[in-house]
């Protein structure tokens, strides 16, 4: 009852108060312009056009990119097939499903409240969604399923939640073989669903679940973001969905970023396609139903993986982070809260998965000196991450530079060659 009433008073708190203000700083939004007013070469960006390639050798059936610098779109275009059963051209105000880059909103979503002064980074989760009290780690599975577990040795907080570092994962993507089994059996949603299921509901079955280790000793990627999305919910009083279109997407003009489309905007849906027998087919109904943003119950706002989006709309998002958190004279977060939130959170956690993986912030993944220094990676302090279904971004404060690709061709063994080529195509068209 005590818990219920600080939430009910917390949520009363975070309607009275707006979690974007007028700013003093008035930075313009995106518009279109010439390479050259953004000290970018015309010419040497018209080289992306070699991501023609990709399309040629059926690698990928379509591709959109954009780039901006100085809050000046200089290449916004599209390759290929939408569709290619029927095809369709892609175009460049298409929407894509983003799957993993919904986090970095959800993130931001979580830092406008706790700007409010409405919890602590450090607070741990269970003051809020009591289902997390007393977590345990798993110890031994055992071939039956069953398993054994012992106690953690710290509680998880909202910060291990941001930084993938609480013990959670996933199930269906993979994450760990162990968990993965678990998590599968006791039917938790790992991506979206067009079942009629909430983000509560899921996330107080995964707390009843074992971690993969105690929080704070690792990096592991999974469901910290969607537990998140469920925080957002209680402190706010106001649905996902709701909180993100009126002080997120309508204040940074997101108009085509939803959880599910409405029907005047299904027809720009991009079909997700899977390369079958060397074709790109419709993409078969799997853990997942690829139709769901425009289909089933519509219930499930999922923080970690459920929006869909354009290019453009999500360059106006990042776009916000290089301003320093306003746009167009509307303050979303302060410039001091973007440095926390860019600054390297877990040390180098995230390291011991491979030399090429950098740190991580409270919201995205971050270009160090090394990767710097290695080239076509961005300066170092880039903020960078991508979806699930082949979608992916980069924004470089140093170079006032932002980056994004979307796809929407599942394949089984994930080719990061164009991503990487885009990019280090970007770079070399600065000219300045």
């Amino acid at each position: 009852m005590k818990n219920f009433l600080y939430i009910f008073f917390l949520s009363l708190a975070a309607l009275g108060l707006s979690a974007q203000t007028k700013s003093n700083k008035h930075s313009l939004p995106l518009v279109y312009a010439s390479a050259e007013n953004a000290g970018m070469s015309r010419e040497r960006l018209e080289r992306l056009d070699i991501l023609q390639e990709a399309i040629d050798k059926n690698q990928t059936p379509g591709i959109v990119v954009l780039i901006a610098r100085k809050g000046q779109i200089v290449y916004h275009k599209a390759f290929g097939l939408a569709d290619s059963e029927a095809g369709i051209k892609l175009k460049k105000d298409d929407i894509f499903r983003i799957a993993s880059q919904t986090k970095a909103i959800t993130s931001t979503a979580v830092m406008m409240l706790w700007e409010q002064g409405l919890f602590g980074l450090d607070d741990s989760i269970s003051k809020y969604i009591p289902e997390f009290k007393n977590p345990v780690v798993l110890d031994t599975l055992y071939e039956d399923g069953t398993y054994k577990t012992k106690p953690t040795t710290t509680p998880i907080t909202i910060r291990h939640l941001l930084t993938h570092t609480s013990g959670l994962g996933y199930g269906q993507i993979g994450s760990d073989s162990q968990i993965e089994r678990i998590y599968k059996e006791a039917g938790i949603i790992d991506l979206v669903t067009t079942k009629d299921i909430t983000i509560a509901q899921n996330v107080k079955k995964l707390a009843k679940l074992p971690l993969i280790h105690n929080p704070g000793e690792a990096f592991t990627y999974g469901e910290g973001i969607d537990v998140l999305g469920y925080l957002v919910e209680i402190i706010s009083g106001m649905s996902l969905d709701k909180f993100f279109r009126e002080r997120i997407f309508d204040p940074l003009r997101m108009e085509d970023t939803w959880f599910y489309l409405p029907k005047n905007k299904e027809s720009r849906l991009t079909p997700l396609q899977k390369k079958i027998d060397n074709k790109w087919v419709k993409h078969p109904i799997t853990f997942y139903d690829p139709d769901f943003p425009i289909k089933g119950a519509r219930t499930y706002f999922n923080g970690g993986a459920g929006l869909v989006s354009t290019a453009k709309d999500y360059a106006n998002f990042l776009q916000m982070y290089l301003n320093g958190g306003e746009l167009n004279g509307i303050r979303l977060l302060s410039r001091s809260t973007i440095q926390y939130i860019t600054a390297n959170q877990v040390g180098d956690l995230r390291a011991k998965h491979g030399e090429q993986y950098g740190p991580h912030g409270l919201a995205f993944a971050l270009v160090n000196q090394k990767a710097q220094d290695l080239g076509g990676n961005g300066s170092e302090g880039t903020y960078e991450w991508g979806g699930y279904f082949d979608t992916g971004y980069f924004a470089d404060p140093k170079e006032e530079l932002i980056g994004i690709i979307l796809k929407q061709g599942k394949v089984d063994v994930y080719k990061p060659d164009i991503t990487a080529r885009f990019r280090q195509l970007v770079y070399q068209a600065i000219d300045d």
